[in-house]
């Protein structure tokens, strides 16, 4: 008889080769080009990226990636390196490989890779806790395209789990400083998505809520916000920009932001929180900018991954196969 050979795809989002300007260009030009982010048609989109975007943005964003890049690369890359090295040690019978939704490696070949090596049941993770069309819809797209089958697991906000490593680590940043008030600051999404379905908004407020009720702190302090926003179109509020300088304006200086929908630091927590929102925190009459940091490929987070991925094949062969 034969036995099945298990595995696993961490995915995440991706990353620049280099903090380069054409190397910048490229990744956004991939990236911004995926209609399941940016969801004009083409033919409006299009010019308007390649003639306007690309050439505006493209330095701008790689003054950032200079900023945040390490020795050894992109921080988000090094973190899902250490994930998929760690998640591979707790499960050493599988095959653990990561993938990126927009760079190397590429979510297809990887499967096919896996396929080729005798994989016969294969976990994707998308490293995103929470469900969007914007992060999960070009991986699903992707794992279709590939023609290989596999379990997909969906999101894990709402796995107890993740919910007491996540409360554990703001109770732990909490400690360190007298704080005014303490912000979940997720990315944010276009509302039109919300409006059309997209679930992400809903997840957000129940990931809050679970964490909070496990907080030791006082739960009248936490409060919710969305970051990131890109473009003239509305965007999930409150923008976490406006709600730092009402914080400081109500005399709530000391503030403690929590990003639970980044499971790594990357330029949102490196250069958009510790660099901008802080100094717009701090031009406002704020004094302190702590934020919790992300997981980080802790061992806790780690050994969370190798579990839910485990109990995805356990449960029948899976929750949710995507073909």
């Amino acid at each position: 008889m034969t036995t099945q050979k298990r595995g696993l795809l961490l995915v995440n989002l991706g990353s620049p080769v280099s903090p380069l300007t054409k190397d910048v260009r490229a990744y956004l030009q991939e990236f911004l080009s995926d209609q399941h982010v940016v969801t004009l048609p083409k033919w409006f989109w299009q010019p308007l990226l390649r003639g306007i975007i690309l050439p505006m943005r493209s330095w701008r964003s790689a003054t950032f990636y200079q900023h945040m890049w390490r020795k050894d690369g992109s921080p988000l890359v090094i973190y899902t390196q250490k994930m998929q090295e760690k998640v591979q040690k707790r499960l050493p019978n599988w095959d653990v490989r990561y993938a990126m939704t927009y760079g190397q490696p590429d979510i297809g070949e990887t499967l096919h890779d896996m396929q080729n090596a005798g994989d016969d049941q294969i976990v994707v993770l998308p490293l995103f806790p929470q469900y969007t069309q914007s992060t999960h819809g070009g991986i699903i797209q992707q794992v279709r395209d590939s023609g290989v089958k596999v379990a997909f697991i969906r999101h894990f906000y709402q796995q107890p789990q993740y919910v007491k490593i996540l409360a554990k680590q703001v109770d732990a940043s909490y400690q360190k400083g007298d704080y005014d008030a303490v912000v979940f600051s997720y990315h944010g999404i276009p509302s039109a998505m919300v409006k059309h379905g997209d679930p992400y908004l809903k997840e957000c407020r129940e990931t809050t809520a679970a964490v909070t009720k496990l907080l030791k702190l006082p739960h009248d302090k936490v409060s919710m916000a969305f970051q990131s926003k890109f473009g003239p179109a509305p965007w999930l509020k409150p923008y976490l920009k406006n709600t730092l300088m009402q914080l400081a304006a109500m005399g709530k200086r000391n503030v403690l932001i929590v990003t639970p929908s980044f499971v790594e630091d990357c330029l949102e927590t490196i250069e958009e929180n510790d660099v901008q929102n802080y100094q717009t925190f701090r031009a406002s009459g704020g004094q302190v900018f702590d934020a919790v940091p992300p997981m980080n490929a802790s061992d806790d987070f780690c050994d969370f991954l190798a579990t839910i991925s485990a109990e995805e094949l356990s449960d029948v062969g899976g929750r949710t196969s995507e073909n």
